[in-house]
């Protein structure tokens, strides 16, 4: 029970990695704040936690609006109390090539993968640093380092996501405030399947492919949720006090380490 009676926010929180994280901390005793635009799904969520002895509170945020990503915070701390743990889980895929990308595409990608994270460490960071204390965790993506065909919103988004939160790691850790990413690889999540249309397209993406400039998976499994929820948990913990500005690469060697 590691996180017993801190309070952990989680943005993303309705399906996928975000879930899995709110799934893993209250196992391990978290007070949750569980953010998310899709509500009815987000409900689900909280509904589903709370059934099984958690104290959650879910609240629907969309994390491009500054004034209500604030008032959503503010909400937490005076319900559930000062925040610990923030994780960065929120994200959007727009596939597509680069020179057919629309304005809108570009700007809406950027504007929840890196302007949420910035909107949501500003507010919860202000908070922490009076305090002395608090953890902060972004979930990137491996993308971020290597170069994908038909993702260049996406890859370009997760790498300023991911060099914020280093820089804002070194910008916190006079007030001990420590700032980490995961990075995950290919994730049986809703957001993977949109680049599936059958069973065999999730081997295709195990084995590889020469054409796409895709190496394959040297674990040779598609990674679950929980995979990831495990390295935000151990990042987020005391176990992990030492840490701080590192981006943990969870592929399944997809990478090669890059």
């Amino acid at each position: 029970m590691e996180f017993q009676g801190k309070v952990v926010l989680i943005t993303g929180a309705a399906q996928g990695i975000g879930a899995a994280v709110a799934q893993a901390m209250a196992q391990q005793g978290a007070k949750l704040a569980l953010f998310d635009v899709q509500q009815q799904a987000l409900a689900q969520q909280v509904d589903a936690l709370a059934s099984n002895g958690a104290q959650v509170l879910g609240i629907g945020v969309n994390v491009t609006d500054s004034t209500a990503v604030n008032a959503a915070v503010e909400r937490v701390e005076q319900e559930l109390g000062h925040i610990d743990v923030l994780v960065n889980a929120a994200g959007i895929l727009r596939l597509g090539s680069a020179l057919d990308c629309s304005d809108a595409d570009w700007e809406q990608t950027f504007n929840v993968n890196v302007g949420g994270v910035f909107r949501m460490c500003r507010a919860v960071a202000n908070r922490m640093a009076p305090r002395g204390r608090g953890v902060i965790v972004t979930v990137a993506s491996n993308a971020s380092a290597v170069p994908r065909q038909h993702m260049a919103a996406y890859a370009a988004s997760k790498a300023a996501s991911a060099h914020f939160t280093r820089c804002l790691g070194l910008e916190l850790a006079v007030h001990g405030i420590r700032c980490n990413v995961v990075s995950p690889g290919s994730t049986d999540t809703a957001m993977q399947r949109q680049l599936w249309t059958s069973e065999e397209h999730k081997q295709a993406v195990i084995n590889g492919a020469l054409e796409q400039f895709r190496l394959g998976i040297p674990l040779r499994r598609i990674a679950d949720a929980a995979d990831i929820a495990d390295a935000v948990i151990f990042l987020a913990s005391e176990r992990a006090r030492h840490i701080t500005m590192h981006e943990l690469c969870v592929d399944g060697g997809a990478t090669l380490g890059a």
